[in-house]
């Protein structure tokens, strides 16, 4: 790694940035790339909570930012049940089979590639911020920007949901030694309580934190008992 003139607090998240460049854009591309390989985020349907949500009425359709949409599968369902979508991710190739999906089922979804921190949006704009698979690939260092990302996109009242690692289904890595092995170790795995310290205080309060349900009949929906489901509320009137 080029040696850098550390200076400002920017400085260092640079710096642990290219610390952990292994996982960019290029890499991403190449996991994408091979739509037949064995990974179950490649599933053909939403997810299950995100499903359940809706049919319970916990969630309704309206403005939704997805981060990190990957094969589109989420985007395309949400913009199936008359949400206006925006949804961003890194790979290119990702997104190039998002729109393939979009497309074939006639589902409107404004698809952008970039990084979910240079994604650009009305602040306060979105009733549902979602995120299958994003959350826990991102480096100790850039929780904070997350965090603040999501309550930024948020109208007062709106909701974001997660889909994310537990800890048996992440790396096992500390944050410690995410930076002694510049790796996430295929990403980080999440405790409930850590998850809470994150979610449910100001501007967050927490409405569902619940162990995925494995799918594994004929209904159409993604499930792997290794993620979480989590849904909060960004405080403020609805």
């Amino acid at each position: 790694m080029q040696d850098q003139f550390i200076y400002t607090s920017d400085d260092v998240l640079r710096m642990l940035d290219a610390l952990l460049a292994g996982g960019g854009g290029a890499w991403w591309n190449e996991f994408f790339a091979d739509r037949a390989k064995l990974c179950p985020f490649f599933a053909e349907w939403p997810d299950e909570n995100l499903a359940a949500w809706f049919s319970a009425g916990m969630l309704t359709p309206g403005g939704v930012l997805e981060l990190g949409c990957g094969n589109g599968r989420n985007a395309t369902y949400l913009a199936s049940l008359g949400c206006s979508v925006d949804a961003v991710d890194f790979s290119a190739q990702a997104i190039e089979w998002a729109r393939e999906r979009a497309a074939s089922a006639g589902a409107p979804v404004d698809f952008r590639c970039c990084s979910i921190f240079d994604a650009t949006f009305t602040e306060g704009s979105y009733d549902l911020v979602y995120d299958s698979g994003c959350f826990h690939h991102l480096p100790p260092h850039r929780r904070q920007d997350y965090a603040e990302l999501v309550h930024r996109a948020l109208k007062p009242g709106g909701s974001y949901g997660l889909v994310c690692f537990r800890p048996e289904g992440g790396s096992g890595y500390t944050d410690q030694q995410v930076y002694e092995r510049a790796s996430l170790g295929g990403g980080l795995g999440y405790s409930a309580d850590r998850l809470r310290a994150l979610w449910d205080k100001a501007p967050f309060s927490l409405r569902v934190l619940r162990q995925m349900n494995k799918t594994d009949g004929p209904e159409a929906r993604f499930g792997e008992d290794f993620l979480w489901a989590l849904l909060a509320t960004k405080d403020g009137p609805a």
